[in-house]
């Protein structure tokens, strides 16, 4: 559990430090605001969308950790029966890692104003994580076949669980990013998609850790 917990308090910390750092300006010079010269007033120019996202991944990390802290304290039970994770999940992972650099690219891109290369890494991003969910699909299919049940285990059960979960909240992300690229393919340009670039690749990092955490703990239990 005290693992579980310190992981994913790592990364989110990590996330959120990141973010604060781009989203709270406290230089007041910089700041449009008219009442700035007010005595004792401070200027804080955080955008509604990351402080969005900064809430969401707080509640998100809440919610992995109630799940392996479960984990963690239900294998300890008599019953519990490591399953045998399919060695597809590492080619999975390799493909949840491209997608990632995919975003980041894609960021550097709308910083620079390059329409063309926005445009690539999006898609490419957007391909890699839909093989990454098809992927794990597949991993499932082949637990399926080999008699690894979901109601057969404990772990089986937690296995499915865990790697659902963590598919829906890709599948989340891959909403803002096809309207994201729709905007952006129906004549956007690279300044207007900026922020919602810049909160995907984020946010696909942030999953990109959590699913690395998951990976580790289930190969090593």
């Amino acid at each position: 559990m005290t693992f579980a917990l310190v992981f994913l308090a790592i990364i989110m910390a990590t996330v959120i430090g990141w973010l604060l750092r781009q989203s709270l300006n406290t230089q007041p010079w910089d700041a449009k605001d008219p009442l700035e010269n007010q005595p004792g007033r401070g200027v804080i120019n955080a955008d509604p969308a990351k402080v969005g996202l900064i809430a969401f991944i707080a509640v998100v990390t809440s919610l992995f950790a109630l799940f392996l802290s479960a984990y963690l304290m239900r294998m300890q039970l008599g019953d519990w029966r490591p399953l045998a994770e399919p060695d597809l999940l590492w080619l999975n992972t390799a493909i949840l890692v491209l997608a990632s650099v995919a975003f980041q690219v894609t960021r550097g891109a709308a910083s620079r104003d390059q329409p063309l290369t926005l445009k690539v890494g999006l898609v490419v991003g957007g391909v890699c994580t839909t093989l990454f969910l098809l992927g794990q699909l597949a991993a499932w299919q082949q637990l399926h076949a080999s008699g690894y049940f979901m109601t057969g285990n404990p772990a089986n059960a937690f296995f499915y669980l865990l790697t659902a979960l963590h598919g829906l909240h890709l599948l989340g992300g891959m909403w803002v990013w096809g309207r994201t690229t729709m905007r952006l393919l129906t004549g956007a340009d690279a300044q207007s998609v900026r922020l919602s670039v810049e909160l995907c690749t984020v946010y696909w990092h942030y999953l990109l850790l959590v699913w690395i955490g998951l990976f580790a703990l289930l190969l090593s239990t």
